[in-house]
């Protein structure tokens, strides 16, 4: 015997409420009282009860879908973008921001769509996308400096959230690390070890987060009489950290400790020590930045700041919420402290 699909009658009658006031919980409209939700919620769960997606968009007039974008600089073969997907998909620290997104939106009934928008085109197409309602809002990750797309959305009047402070600035909702307070800790380490000879490697210095770690790191070490930092720059991955190091090195072979501006470079630079002869870190001590999967994975456990990316990308979400329901009207941003997670490596 075929099982019948619960409707909302059924969960009414579980619940003892009208069916309006069901329609009411399950389309999202916030005047029902807080406990009444709570059995309505109880009686959906008990019956199995499935909200019709495409009957609640009549109602609600949304896609209950957002579209994750994930903004870069590429041109318009079909090889560099097929690259530039591969490079995000494989990179932890965009895994994790997607798994915060995805905790936060599948319990709200709620889908993220991925979006790449690395070309002038596609980022008319991502703009096209939701003025014509497919999805209800943005959620932008931005790998680049000077990155257009905040400023269109602005523009647009669009809901949008970003991960990161944006640049250019932007009338615009993000989420963001208190990057120097980082740097700060990861400087007071190494002088707490007895590092004497410090130097960094830092990310693309046209992005703030670069810029904001190695201000940080730099002002620490120049409070404590250190006025002059060795640095390389690097490109936020395993390899450039490699090389950077191995550069440093060469320039500087009295190194006694590294500051990598994130966990891949940190690793890359461990690499290289070792290549090196270097003990890490009785000889080297090394540091990076994320607490990403590397940081567990690398050999030793690398010390690393630590950012809370479920927790940003989560509040990112939210945020982004809120404006489409009209409770936030007007910009705003959230910074989230950064922590120092020691381990072996320093």
């Amino acid at each position: 015997m075929t099982r019948k699909t619960p409707t909302l009658e059924d969960v009414a009658r579980e619940a003892g409420v009208s069916r309006a006031t069901v329609s009411r919980v399950v389309n999202g409209i916030r005047n029902v009282d807080s406990a009444i939700q709570a059995v309505v919620r109880d009686a959906i769960r008990r019956t199995g009860y499935t909200p019709n997606r495409a009957a609640r968009s009549l109602v609600t007039r949304r896609a209950e879908t957002i579209a994750l974008v994930v903004s870069g600089a590429g041109d318009d073969s079909e090889s560099e973008q097929n690259a530039f997907a591969a490079r995000m998909l494989a990179d932890p620290f965009f895994g994790r921001v997607v798994s915060g997104v995805v905790g936060f939106l599948r319990p709200r009934s709620m889908y993220p769509v991925l979006m790449f928008a690395e070309t002038e085109a596609a980022r008319q197409q991502v703009v096209a996308y939701l003025r014509q309602g497919s999805a209800d809002g943005a959620l932008v990750f931005s790998t680049h400096a000077e990155d257009p797309l905040p400023v269109l959305l602005a523009a647009e009047g669009l809901p949008c959230a970003l991960f990161a402070r944006p640049v250019p600035p932007a009338p615009v909702t993000y989420v963001d690390v208190a990057h120097r307070d980082g740097a700060r800790l990861a400087a007071e380490h190494l002088l707490a070890r007895g590092c004497r000879r410090v130097a960094t490697i830092t990310g693309p210095l046209d992005l703030p987060a670069a810029q904001d770690r190695l201000a940080g790191f730099r002002d620490t070490l120049a409070r404590h009489g250190r006025p002059c930092v060795p640095m390389a720059e690097g490109g936020f991955t395993a390899d450039t950290g490699r090389t950077a190091m191995a550069r440093l090195l060469a320039e500087h072979p009295d190194v006694d400790g590294v500051f990598a501006a994130n966990d891949l470079m940190a690793q890359g630079a461990c690499e290289a020590l070792r290549e090196a002869g270097r003990r890490i870190p009785d000889d080297v001590a090394v540091i990076g930045f994320d607490d990403s999967a590397p940081a567990a994975a690398c050999r030793p456990p690398l010390t690393t700041v630590r950012q809370p990316m479920e927790e940003m990308a989560a509040t990112m979400a939210r945020l982004l919420q809120e404006q489409i329901e009209g409770e936030l009207t007007e910009p705003t941003s959230v910074i989230f402290d950064a922590e120092l997670v020691v381990r072996a490596s320093a």
